[in-house]
């Protein structure tokens, strides 16, 4: 196995990202830590509670985010009223319930330097039309934009520019672990690019088509790019069943425990067999 600086590329997916938490459970159990963490939307929420504690601890502590009635809050509101505050503003959720969640667990006044792992998070800079990512400063305002999902939150301002959702422009972000100089980089993807597209059939199914391939277009990119000499894992996550990422999948949390539960088979099975 090669040696050297070992990076964990957490990847956007919304509720999906469940599953992260059991990949994560089969690293630390396998003795595999972070040197460098990197996250994108719901990756960057696992990511940084990894970096602030990089220990064995941070896994029951995200067993318990996830279940928790706070998480559920983030997208509490029922269908009904989202659907009449979407018709008088851009988003359908307030951003409240996922900033409170992330000062609990980290300090309101927590920044990057304050990590015990170095950490970077990556957002969609609306007035550059640009990848963003940040690395210093208050890490919470940081990780609330990268997880903006258009239409669901809205965009968040720091400094005066407009952030949303890191997958818009890098969901997995292998190519700066690579470009950190890591040599061996654990992707934990929430499943889709596992699963064949198909055409859309319904009207919401083509945005989602469309912004699938544009995600997976730049993923496999980057991993053909990888230099010789740079190992890339890119951990299962056990299947995900199609109703689990229909459009209210999202604000389905009572199949969060068998995610983590398949996540973690899956990859420790991988990972067992990456050592012989």
């Amino acid at each position: 196995m090669a040696r050297g600086p070992v990076a964990f590329v957490l990847g956007g997916g919304g509720i999906l990202g469940a599953v992260e938490v059991g990949m994560l459970r089969a690293l630390f159990r396998t003795n595999i830590r972070p040197d460098l963490v990197f996250g994108t939307s719901i990756g960057a929420v696992n990511g940084v509670l990894v970096a602030a504690d990089p220990s064995t601890a941070v896994i029951d502590r995200l067993v318990r985010l996830w279940a928790s009635p706070e998480a559920s809050e983030v997208y509490g509101d029922s269908v009904a009223r989202q659907l009449r505050r979407f018709a008088a503003r851009t988003h359908l959720h307030s951003p409240r319930p996922l900033r409170k969640l992330l000062e609990r667990e980290l300090g309101a006044d927590t920044t990057f330097a304050d990590l015990r792992v170095p950490f970077r998070c990556c957002a969609a800079n609306i007035e550059r039309a640009a990848e963003h990512w940040f690395d210093t400063g208050p890490v919470v305002p940081a990780v609330l934009a990268s997880a903006s999902v258009p239409g669901l939150l809205p965009p968040a301002q720091i400094d005066g520019q407009h952030y949303i959702d890191g997958g818009v422009v890098n969901s997995i972000p292998i190519g700066e672990a690579v470009a950190a100089g890591a040599t061996r980089i654990f992707v934990l993807q929430v499943g889709r690019i596992e699963r064949e597209l198909s055409p859309p059939r319904r009207p919401w199914e083509i945005a989602q088509v469309a912004f699938e391939i544009a995600r997976r277009h730049r993923f496999a990119r980057e991993l053909a790019a990888v230099p010789d000499g740079v190992q890339v894992h890119v951990l299962p996550t056990g299947g995900i069943q199609p109703r689990e990422d229909s459009p209210w999948a999202y604000r389905d949390m009572a199949a969060v425990g068998r995610r983590i539960s398949r996540a973690y088979t899956a990859s420790r099975h991988y990972l067992a067999q990456m050592d012989r």
